[in-house]
């Protein structure tokens, strides 16, 4: 039993000696992140520390110690009850920041409630500090405790002096632990030194840090639906898994696989430290986006496209639900405001404007084909927000101007590649800056990068000098503080903008 309580302690002792050590040699590791996203009783505690750098610097310092400290007394087996109960008390200072109720933000662990390895580990420690293993290291070589018995005892014909030599024998016996560290040591250090291991671990949610730094300023904002707005707005269909990707079939599977629900968190709070305070998402990543902003507490303003439900006899059932789902705006999603122009259908459209906006939310409509907007323009019916996709066409994958036919963006695929093949969302550029830049209406641009195939230097320039308010962009986490950047240089250049800024 003792022999399987030292083993259970050396390896909780690895395990926060190692976690210690990989911040510290990481350099610029912080636990900022980590604490500005904590949810539950005692957030405000974190976001507090998180808030001020000297305080911040504190709590690093305190964290990365503490771990390597406490390891260390554990794994070698000195001041085990003390070095137990500060490894207890630091985790649950864990185990609180992210409290396992029923969500879990940083994923990848299954489903948990209540119970989850924090807490285990936390148990396991307090039964290791009321155990009855004393541990070794220099009292136990020289029995400090014996010796002081000895001086003070006060007859000194009874004075016995302590068994040096069981003492040491048995502290020798017990430090097979100590080849141990070394090899563990020298295996973490090759392992550095081969795939350089960063500081991403079990009480971690690391961002790219240096890449934040290098913001170039703030990110301008304007009115849209009665919300201050980054003129930026992270596009939904990278984290929904929706893939524009010509002829390669395997971007789809590709993007949901990496996306995963922590990567999507991770990617959502990246953006709203660079300065995106708004997402425009697909009807079924509601509840995605629901549980983030519940477990960490965002006010990232989310706008979900809605569309009918052809399974229920009711057109308002998407808009009920996104209501419900306390999404910010709600906007027609581009295809079926197409399908609907098309069929003839306005009146469902008008319809659903009148419904959004008589339950007080922003009502948006969403085209590809320019000729929906003028449609519905001609019949009276105008939007709160226009959402359009808007890119050039010089691009080598853009099929020829002449064979392009309007409504044709609706997921089809031509064999041809002289005819639609998901590779031009703005069909009729031209058309679509003449409306523009005539409507009063503000304007978010979406595709302005036409997939991937334009540069966002380019895509970024040409849609806000040709009217756009607002632009949507789906981006990957690596992405989001170079397109931010680009953003604001692109806005502060700004010199052929020709329609004023409806926002």
């Amino acid at each position: 039993m003792k022999s399987i309580i030292t083993i259970i302690r050396i390896a909780v002792g690895w395990h926060f000696l190692y976690e210690g050590l990989v911040k510290l040699l990481a350099g610029n590791w912080s636990s900022e992140s980590y604490l500005s996203n904590t949810y539950g009783f005692f957030s405000g505690v974190y976001h507090w520390f998180a808030a001020s750098p000297e305080r911040l610097q504190v709590v690093d310092f305190l964290n990365i110690w503490g771990l390597i400290l406490i390891g260390l007394a554990l794994f070698v087996g000195i001041f085990i009850k003390t070095a137990s109960l500060s490894g207890f008390s630091l985790l649950v200072l864990y185990y609180f920041a992210y409290p396992p109720f029923g969500v879990s933000l940083l994923g990848g662990d299954g489903t948990l409630y209540i119970v989850d390895k924090i807490l285990i580990e936390g148990v396991v420690l307090l039964f290791i500090a009321f155990g009855k293993e004393k541990g070794y290291g220099l009292y136990r070589l020289f029995d400090v405790n014996g010796i002081r018995k000895y001086f003070s005892a006060g007859d000194k014909t009874n004075r016995q002096l302590p068994d040096m030599k069981n003492s040491r024998r048995e502290a020798l016996k017990n430090m097979i632990g100590l080849p141990v560290l070394g090899v563990f040591g020298w295996g973490a250090f090759r392992s550095r030194k081969l795939y350089d291991i960063d500081a991403s671990t079990g009480a971690t949610i690391r961002i790219n840090r240096v890449a934040l730094g290098e913001l170039k300023g703030e990110l301008p904002k304007g009115k849209l639906g009665g919300f201050e707005i980054s003129r930026l707005i992270m596009g939904g269909n990278l984290i929904g898994g929706w893939a524009h990707a010509r002829d390669l079939l395997y971007a789809g599977s590709l993007f949901k696989a990496y996306n995963t629900e922590k990567k999507i968190f991770e990617t959502l709070m990246l953006c709203e430290q660079a300065g995106i305070n708004a997402i425009n998402i697909g009807y079924p990543t509601m509840s995605v986006m629901r549980k983030y902003k519940k477990i960490t507490g965002s006010r990232i303003k989310v706008t979900v496209q809605v569309g009918i439900d052809k399974n229920k006899d009711d057109i308002y059932d998407n808009v009920t639900q996104a209501i419900d789902n306390g999404m910010d705006m709600i906007q027609l999603q581009g295809n079926w405001c197409d399908w609907l122009v098309r069929d003839g259908d306005l009146d469902v459209i008008a319809k659903m404007m009148d419904r959004v906006r008589s339950q007080g939310y922003p009502a948006g409509m969403g085209a590809h084909t320019i000729d929906s907007f003028i449609i519905c323009e001609e019949n009276g019916i105008t939007p709160d927000f226009y959402m359009k996709t808007m890119h050039h066409d010089h691009y080598w994958s853009a099929h020829p101007r002449e064979n392009r036919k309007a409504f044709e963006v609706d997921g089809a695929k031509s064999a041809d590649h002289n005819m639609f093949h998901d590779n031009c969302f703005c069909p009729f550029p031209d058309r679509t800056v003449e409306f523009v830049n005539r409507t009063k209406v503000p304007v978010i641009g979406f595709k302005v990068l036409a997939a991937g195939a334009i540069h966002p230097k380019d895509g970024f320039k040409w849609a806000f000098e040709n009217g756009a308010d607002f632009i949507c962009v789906g981006m990957f986490d690596f992405q989001v503080v170079d397109d931010v950047n680009i953003c604001i240089d692109t806005l502060a250049g700004l010199s052929a903008r020709k329609r004023n800024w409806f926002s």
